[in-house]
């Protein structure tokens, strides 16, 4: 089966991911096929995908399905990968354009820290017949990709420093459970709304699984590190959940007015949907991606509430900028580490080397994304009240 004729279609992709796999049959848990059910349901239905477009997202999910058959046939035959412990990891979390990926990288200077290159979340499984060793077949895959990433949409760099072999999210982790952020590639707003109604604790019992997975990998490598650093904004929607599945997380939230940000996230979201769609609209982006993180704030917020402050750390997104190294000493007695040296050297010439003056400006407009700042500030006035006003005012005198 070709990537032209694969069809969105569960039991048929399913089928497909066996056939690559090998003769593999052992997808793991079972609780992903209706979420996979309801996302290709979605995106036959809504996403207007281009028939490029609906091939490109089939190779998608044929990828993670293979992915999730060579992890339990690991698990299967190394035991000890299951025995792995994931202890307090650090999470960061914030909305999309406030900074996580710049306080990810930074604090990723620090070895101390494991993390996961974007070319580990997109292909966290070994190839057949690859050296664990040896991972360049998956890395070559992954640059390649991101390559092709580029040269179809060039503005992307602007929005989102894509890399390869740079830390990245675990958001591509959670597609392998198929409840994760795919309205970045397209419009599915029933997927969307299904994903809200539904309990996400086996997508994060998987992630878990996964990052033990990863874990195992590196220490065949030689890479040992304390504890995970973690980071993706879709963690504000089901903070429940990923305190559940890892009950001894720290959570660094960082904090930007949502009147930068989400017109910024909508164009970076429409910007990917015309990757998969030749029609893809940016007010519906909009639209999407405004709802969504109202709501999932309101719900971190009321999450929040009920836990220990010692559980969070608050960081503001100007401050982030404008005094990264200060923000940096103030995370380390949060985490209950200390910061050497050698540390902070790599840190600051990381920052040297990465200020946000090297990558060109990202271009976008509120008024084509369909918001305005009226109906922003309105939406998201418990959040703008709580961290936002509060410390504009404060930074004013």
């Amino acid at each position: 089966m070709t990537n032209r004729t694969l069809p969105v279609d569960a039991s048929a992709l399913m089928a497909a991911a066996t056939a690559h796999a090998g003769g593999l049959k052992d997808f793991g848990e079972a609780s992903f096929r209706p979420a996979l059910e309801s996302l290709l349901r979605s995106v036959r239905q809504e996403a207007r995908m281009s028939p490029a477009g609906q091939a490109l997202f089939a190779q998608r999910v044929l990828e993670s399905l293979c992915n999730r058959l060579t992890l339990e046939h690991y698990c299967a035959r190394y035991p000890e990968i299951t025995a792995e412990r994931i202890e307090q990891p650090v999470v960061i979390v914030g909305l999309p354009r406030a900074g996580t990926t710049m306080l990810h990288r930074l604090l990723a200077r620090d070895a101390r820290f494991h993390t996961m290159a974007w070319w580990e979340a997109r292909f966290p499984s070994p190839l057949s017949a690859e050296d664990l060793l040896q991972p360049s077949r998956r890395v070559a895959m992954a640059k390649a990709e991101v390559a092709a990433m580029i040269r179809a949409v060039p503005e992307v760099l602007a929005i989102h420093p894509l890399d390869a072999e740079l830390p990245d999210e675990e958001i591509l982790l959670l597609e392998h459970a198929f409840m994760s952020a795919f309205d970045a590639y397209g419009d599915v707003p029933s997927y969307t709304d299904w994903l809200w109604q539904h309990d996400q604790t086996p997508a994060y019992a998987y992630l878990k699984r996964q990052l033990q997975f990863l874990q195992w990998q590196k220490r065949r490598r030689g890479l040992t590190a304390e504890r995970w650093l973690l980071k993706a904004p879709h963690h504000l929607h089901v903070l429940p959940t990923l305190f559940k599945v890892f009950p001894d997380v720290k959570l660094i939230q960082t904090h930007r007015d949502p009147l930068q940000t989400i017109p910024s996230m909508a164009s970076f979201a429409w910007t990917l949907w015309r990757l998969f769609s030749d029609e893809a609209n940016p007010v519906h982006a909009g639209r999407q991606w405004s709802g969504k993180f109202a709501r999932g704030l309101r719900h971190a917020m009321a999450f929040r509430d009920t836990l220990s402050g010692e559980r969070f750390m608050d960081v503001w997104y100007l401050d982030a900028v404008a005094r990264a190294m200060d923000v940096v000493e103030q995370v380390y007695p949060f985490l209950g580490m200390a910061l050497d040296e050698a540390t902070r050297a790599r840190m600051k010439q990381w920052l040297h080397d990465n200020g946000r003056g090297k990558r060109p400006a990202h271009e976008y407009s509120m008024e084509r994304m369909g918001l305005n700042a009226a109906q922003l500030a309105h939406d998201f006035a418990g959040y703008r009240e709580r961290f936002v006003l509060p410390h504009t005012a404060a930074s004013q005198h």
